[in-house]
């Protein structure tokens, strides 16, 4: 089964716009439904994340710069709260490399 985004975003639009049910469509293309509802529910995700704020998911989100701060600056404590309601309390707001990595991290976790 080919893996390609396109070929997936050309196939849940099409599902879509059918109207038809998603399994139906699946086995008129030779498509598993499991592949099917995957790449519905990661595109759908993938639009999230991309929206400007417009009510979706997306909402929830603020805006952050990541700034260098000068060495020897002051940093003050630092508290990430997670979706999930997890809290992380963090003597110093960490560097942008390491809020990268925890994120990558954090997504493959769940």
């Amino acid at each position: 089964m080919e893996g390609n985004t396109d070929f997936w975003i050309s196939h849940v639009e099409a599902c879509r716009r059918e109207g038809s049910a998603a399994s139906v469509y699946a086995r008129r293309h030779g498509l598993t439904l499991a592949s099917l509802y995957y790449w519905q529910r990661k595109l759908k995700l993938a639009a999230a994340v991309n929206d400007d704020g417009g009510g979706g998911p997306a909402g929830k989100f603020v805006a952050l710069r990541v700034m260098d701060v000068a060495a020897g600056a002051p940093t003050g404590p630092c508290t990430l709260v997670l979706r999930c309601g997890l809290r992380l309390e963090l003597a110093a707001l960490p560097s942008a490399t390491w809020l990268l990595a925890f994120d990558q991290a954090y997504a493959g976790a769940r």
